[in-house]
């Protein structure tokens, strides 16, 4: 029984409220968004003279522990074009999967590729319908990166969580080292740079980004893991062995050794 002053009236909410029961609170043991899955952070994309460069560390996180190592965030999505996640490994890893068979299966259906803008269409669905997942904390952030047969030169997309597509003009990062993964970016991209040239940059902003992101990799000599860096371009997808990033990631520690040496003198 209720008084004058504690009525409900006819409010159901109300009355469970005033038998102690919050009709919207969330068990934290059944809260999707607090399952722990591995995360993968750090990825970009930039253009040079020939095409593009895609490149992503290799860490994968869960929580503050380091779930993986060797995690790789850049892969082909056919001959022509790539994906670099960020997010959740799972979805991510699958939703690659679809999408590279999407393509293939197209190109098997028509005798031809679709063109590069489609497949960013495409890719922007799949993102579209991972959305509900995202909205319970298993969201996916890829950027798309190709080289356009029909306009010969390379050309990026990064994506939001509702599936809506972007191109960029010059570049991109993304995760949760992507601020100052972008900010070398910003500060070193020349148009029209030399393949080489893009590559050094790329690696330059993956070591800033592990400098500053617990979440990033940065390069492991000791067990011999190296960011993924590939160039896509006219002769299509090429990834750059490990032996040809080595030295661009010794000679930053270098510069670092050079700054503090030179700072104690």
């Amino acid at each position: 029984m209720f008084g004058p002053e504690t009525d409900p009236g006819s409010s159901f909410v109300t009355l469970l409220r005033r038998v102690g029961i919050e009709p919207f609170a969330v068990d934290a043991a059944s809260d999707v968004s607090r399952v722990s899955a591995p995360h993968g952070t750090t990825v970009l994309a930039l253009k040079f003279d020939q095409g593009v460069i895609m490149a992503g560390d290799r860490r994968a996180t869960m929580g503050h522990r380091i779930s993986n190592r060797e995690m790789e965030k850049v892969v082909p999505a056919d001959r022509y074009s790539g994906v670099a996640i960020a997010g959740t490994a799972g979805p991510a890893m699958d939703m690659i999967k679809v999408f590279q068979l999407q393509l293939e299966h197209f190109e098997k259906l028509d005798g031809r590729s679709i063109s590069l803008e489609g497949k960013a269409n495409q890719l922007s669905q799949l993102v579209r319908a991972n959305l509900p997942a995202a909205m319970q904390g298993l969201g996916v952030s890829p950027i798309f990166a190709g080289y356009d047969l029909l306009r010969r030169t390379g050309r990026l997309w990064d994506f939001d969580m509702t599936g809506g597509r972007y191109e960029e003009r010059d570049f991109v990062a993304i995760g949760s080292g992507g601020g100052p993964a972008g900010t070398v970016l910003k500060v070193g991209f020349r148009p029209e740079m030399s393949a080489d040239d893009a590559v050094t940059l790329a690696c330059r902003a993956l070591h800033e980004a592990a400098e500053v992101d617990a979440a990033t990799g940065g390069a492991d000599a000791l067990r011999g893991i190296y960011p993924v860096v590939a160039t896509i371009t006219a002769d299509g997808w090429l990834r750059r062995t490990d032996a040809d990033l080595a030295p661009r990631f010794e000679a930053f520690l270098d510069e670092q050794r050079a700054m503090r040496s030179g700072g104690a003198s």
